[in-house]
């Protein structure tokens, strides 16, 4: 029996609800990650289910898992072409001067002994594209809080976090990387960024759809459940492909 909350299941996908704090890769130090739960996510499946992309450690969240090496590279293409419609909230101390638009800001990654790795806007590098829209403000002046809710096109590492630091004018309440002091969280219980919906398009199968259920520190930061976005519609189910025998290696994202 599985810890983790299951927000999909079928026979070639799971859509778990990744925990804040819980990294998807064991980290170098060591300690816990979403590994030492793969056996009790197999499900009476002979194999263990592999992550299809990431979440960062402090993002909850909806994350796609394979449970066969065939569903595994249809889905890597899947993200590949484009076909994976993805939704975050996050939470950010600052009321944006429009309701919602677009961020494109390509980016690159630099790093340095004394501040590690990051990533930052750049003409030359990646290209990152990010829709956002705001949900609710409460507060005001210096104690405005707004959630805002991102439908990224791609899926570069820190994406979200660079664009709302370099897009909106304010980093995500709580990221130690990105904040207004390197290290500081501002009191917040991590980097307030949720991975709330995922749809993937099957061909021939019904859409994998998934909601994660708004997460608790978001309410004790004072915000509101907002009406979840719509899902694609499925479509007719055909019988289940064959397994193939190697998955391929998952992707980075963009929490």
């Amino acid at each position: 029996m599985t810890s983790i909350p299951i927000l999909f299941e079928d026979g070639e996908a799971l859509v778990i609800n990744k925990p804040a704090g819980l990294p998807v890769d064991r980290p170098k130090r060591g300690g816990p990650c979403l590994n030492d739960h793969l056996d009790d996510l197999k499900l009476g499946f002979q194999r263990r289910p592999v992550p299809v992309h990431r979440l960062d450690t402090d993002t909850s969240g909806c994350l796609l898992l394979a449970r066969n090496p065939k569903a595994l590279k249809r889905f890597n293409k899947a993200f590949e072409d484009r076909l994976v419609a993805k939704t975050y909230l996050a939470v950010i101390d600052f009321l944006p001067a429009e309701q919602s638009g677009t961020i494109e800001l390509s980016l690159s990654k630099i790093s340095s002994a004394e501040k590690g790795w990051r990533m930052i806007a750049a003409k030359k590098g990646k290209p990152a594209v990010s829709h956002w829209e705001l949900i609710e403000t409460i507060g005001e002046g210096d104690r405005v809080r707004s959630l805002i809710r991102f439908r990224p096109e791609t899926g570069r590492t820190h994406q979200l976090r660079v664009h709302a630091l370099q897009g909106l004018g304010a980093p995500l309440l709580g990221d130690p990387v990105y904040g207004p002091v390197r290290g500081q969280n501002k009191g917040a219980p991590r980097t307030m960024l949720h991975a709330e919906t995922i749809a993937v398009e099957r061909e021939g199968k019904p859409a994998i759809t998934a909601h994660a259920p708004f997460p608790e520190d978001f309410l004790r930061a004072g915000l509101t459940a907002p009406t979840p976005p719509a899902l694609p519609e499925a479509s007719p189910t055909v019988a289940p492909e064959p397994v193939s025998p190697q998955p391929a290696a998952p992707e980075q994202d963009d929490g």
